[in-house]
């Protein structure tokens, strides 16, 4: 190889070397402005005259750049269908600590972005016996610097009036269930177009799962009552009442809102209640052998909570009956082995549910061996 050849492209290399290792300068970035983005799920739930929003927190800016700083976020209502800004908030939400990330990078720290909620409470100044009227609502986050990329996605809530709440809701244990009662709330149609009904739920203590427990439309009438017989026996439960306002939307389904509810009435389910007393029961002497018996029948009783039956026998001079069977017989029928000749017996049946309530004893059926 020819030496001089090869040391001569040295230079070229460490040329091309340096060029490389420093780069072409590129145009340059101007500075962020630091812009939140602006919130995209925001979400509205109306009920009476108070108006729950909840939100995400921007994590990011509209540069894609994670956020430094929150400033206030400011809550925005209006009457008119096409608000377009801000100016004059009727409320505002301080800014939360955002996730921790790595001083490294600005890329996004994956972890749950907060969330934040707000309740505005609607004056009856802007309320309107109007199927039609509507309230808006919308979210503007601010930087450090007190400046916003615009409005969230905007959310509708009725403009109506809510009812006032039923009066005097009660709630009571019964052997047929939990008695829910009322008195009717100005059931006067004020806005023919609209639909109202009463809406009553149940919490079990130590939960916060609200069970919808009876729905029923106005029907002018000066109270009402429901029984609820889903709960189970042994347990607390709370109870209350709204009513619930239907607004009709031309092509598509109701808009529905909830007023402010009732007192809630709380409850222990404590079963003290006994079975239905058991019917039907015949007495019918069998066996021709050696072996005698009396066989006995009864309708059966259809609690849910049947855990069996008692049965019970006396002769004619006795006055008190004894009960005959050892455990809880578990089907509507019982031999009894335990007979002699000429003897007149009487037996009655009593039925047993699952917490040991009994019922009173059946009518008497009797029977003679001969």
């Amino acid at each position: 190889m020819n030496l001089a050849r090869y040391f001569g492209y040295i230079p070229c290399l460490l040329s091309v070397f340096m060029l490389t290792a420093c780069g072409v300068p590129g145009p340059p970035h101007p500075p962020s402005l630091e812009l939140p983005q602006p919130v995209s799920d925001l979400d509205a739930l109306r009920k009476g005259d108070q108006v729950s929003l909840a939100w995400t927190v921007p994590t990011e800016t509209t540069d894609r750049l994670r956020v430094q700083q929150l400033g206030m976020t400011r809550i925005c209502r209006s009457l008119d269908q096409n608000f377009a800004n801000c100016a004059d908030p009727v409320g505002t939400v301080s800014p939360p600590q955002l996730p921790a990330t790595s001083k490294r990078s600005d890329r996004r720290a994956q972890t749950v972005p907060p969330k934040q909620s707000y309740i505005d409470r609607l004056p009856l100044s802007i309320l309107r016996n109007d199927p039609g009227a509507e309230i808006r609502y919308a979210v503007s986050v601010l930087n450090g610097n007190g400046r916003s990329a615009g409005l969230s996605n905007p959310v509708v809530v009725p403009g109506m009036p809510a009812p006032p709440p039923p009066a005097d809701f009660r709630a009571q244990v019964t052997a047929d269930g939990i008695s829910l009662s009322w008195t009717a709330s100005d059931e006067s149609a004020d806005v023919p177009q609209l639909r109202h009904f009463y809406r009553v739920y149940r919490r079990e203590q130590g939960t916060n799962n609200q069970v919808r427990v009876a729905e029923l439309l106005f029907r002018g009438l000066p109270s009402y009552a429901v029984s609820d017989q889903s709960f189970e026996w042994e347990k607390t439960y709370s109870y209350w009442a709204t009513v619930v306002t239907l607004i009709p939307v031309k092509g598509q389904e109701e808009t529905e809102f909830e007023g402010l509810d009732t007192p809630s009435r709380e409850v222990f389910a404590h079963d003290v209640f006994p079975p239905s007393v058991p019917s039907g029961l015949q007495a019918v002497f069998a066996g021709g052998g050696p072996q005698k018996f009396i066989d006995l029948v009864w309708a059966p009783d259809t609690e849910i909570d049947l855990a069996g039956y008692n049965v019970y026998r006396r002769e004619q001079a006795t006055a008190t009956a004894e009960r005959i069977n050892q455990e809880l017989v578990k089907v509507p029928a019982f031999r009894d082995t335990n007979v002699k000749p000429g003897h007149e017996y009487f037996y009655s049946v009593s039925a047993v549910d699952v917490r040991g309530n009994q019922s009173a004893p059946s009518a008497e059926a009797g029977e003679r061996v001969p």
